[in-house]
């Protein structure tokens, strides 16, 4: 298996404006690291560079590695974005799986994203290495977004719920043929708008993260509720408390602030060779860094609670945002899939706030109609019962968002309670 990225000789690249970027041509760049741009001639420019980077940048080019690697950055919805470090093989690795998908010569793939953000610089550079078209539509407002997959005849699209809900509007899709969704977990009712939007595509969910890549997909067969089987070659395990961890060849080699040690000659760089060559992180020590990602004995966590049904994974949500009211321990994610599942609600975000009595209480934050503000409430109490159920609903209608399209948090809570 390659190691590097490359561009196949029948991929072909278009800008948001539909100008086609061709190939700098391999040996074109001199640096052996870089940053680039982001834009579909940094891209462009990336392809092939043994370290590289697609923007940030005021921070260091990636530090050399033995074999081709990249950084990407992580979405920063617990805080600010991180530079995370892998090998361009770890990447490589997953491109045979999404092959038998449908992308390669032939297939018009889009992404809805900066290239900043790692699922929209995955399926460029995914196309690239298989010989799609690759239309980068980030520069885009949403409207033109969706103008574009239709006089562009996309067949594959990668994209973020948030992203999507952006994109929804009057008429069909009909050249679209898969959706790959990624980044937060997609609620019925919008699977319900993108079906209809795009009649013929399938839609695949898929639950990772910057650090860890694919970990399950999900297809038409998964249950309600559930982010899907473990990706092919993904192995997962669930500690006693639901912590999720994760082992298999798309793992990062660790953030770009602590760069691991190298991998002793003759082994590969996988999990498992990293952690023999970290005598610190075999068992039954802890390798772990400030932000929760942590390394165990070759596994990877990156701080999700989840549960195991029927080889199916249920997630709950982040250790970091788990609120504990009236000593009943309470994932906020949770509650926002079901509000995103409700009439009137665009947006999203379930925040903690003191409570006299309780320890924690929650409020909701919505984006959406205030008239449905008294049977979103119902709704609450009817599913959560009145002590996880949100006391009241916050409407805003500006909404911070992070360059993947997530809810910014920080920003939020920073807007509603100054100080």
């Amino acid at each position: 298996m390659s190691a590097t990225f490359g561009w196949h000789p029948a991929a072909r690249l278009f800008d948001a404006a539909g100008n086609e970027v061709a190939s700098p041509g391999r040996g074109a760049g001199t640096a052996a690291r870089a940053v680039f741009p982001d834009s579909a001639a940094g891209l462009a420019a990336a392809i092939g560079h043994p370290a590289f980077r697609i923007g940030a940048p005021d921070q260091p080019p990636p530090a050399p590695h033995e074999e081709p690697v990249l950084e990407t950055l992580t979405s920063g919805s617990m805080g600010r974005p991180r530079r995370i470090r892998r090998t361009q093989r770890s990447w490589i690795a997953s491109f045979a799986v999404t092959a038998g998908l449908g992308i390669g010569p032939g297939a018009r793939v889009a992404t809805l994203g900066h290239l900043i953000h790692s699922l929209s610089l995955y399926g460029a550079v995914e196309g690239l290495h298989l010989g799609a078209e690759v239309h980068l539509l980030a520069e885009l407002r949403p409207d033109r977004q969706r103008r574009a997959l239709r006089d562009r005849r996309i067949t594959h699209l990668y994209a973020t719920p948030a992203q999507l809900r952006l994109i929804l509007g009057p008429g069909q899709l009909p050249d679209l043929r898969l959706v790959l969704v990624g980044g937060a977990k997609l609620d019925p009712a919008l699977r319900a708008v993108l079906a209809a939007l795009a009649p013929e595509a399938a839609i695949r969910e898929f639950y990772g993260a910057a650090e860890t890549s694919f970990v399950t997909l999900a297809d038409a067969t998964t249950p309600a509720g559930s982010v899907g089987r473990p990706y092919p070659g993904v192995e997962l395990r669930l500690d006693p408390g639901g912590e999720i961890w994760v082992r298999s060849p798309y793992l990062c080699l660790g953030p770009a602030f602590q760069p691991c040690p190298d991998v002793p000659a003759g082994r590969t760089s996988g999990p498992v060779a990293r952690a023999e060559a970290r005598p610190e992180a075999s068992a039954p020590a802890l390798l772990a860094n400030p932000h929760g990602t942590r390394w165990r004995d070759g596994w990877l966590s990156v701080g999700e609670i989840g549960e195991m049904r029927a080889g199916h994974l249920y997630l709950k949500g982040r250790a970091g945002r788990m609120v504990t009211v009236a000593d009943q321990n309470v994932f906020p994610e949770e509650i926002e899939t079901f509000l995103l599942g409700l009439a009137g609600i665009a947006r999203a975000a379930v925040l903690p706030v003191p409570d006299a009595r309780r320890g924690q209480s929650l409020v909701a934050v919505l984006q959406g109609d205030p008239g449905q503000e008294a049977a979103i409430l119902r709704a609450l109490r009817a599913e959560l019962g009145p002590l996880k159920a949100p006391k009241a609903v916050i409407w805003r209608q500006d909404w911070p968002v992070l360059a993947s399209g997530k809810t910014d948090l920080n920003a939020l809570e920073a807007d509603l309670w100054p100080g």
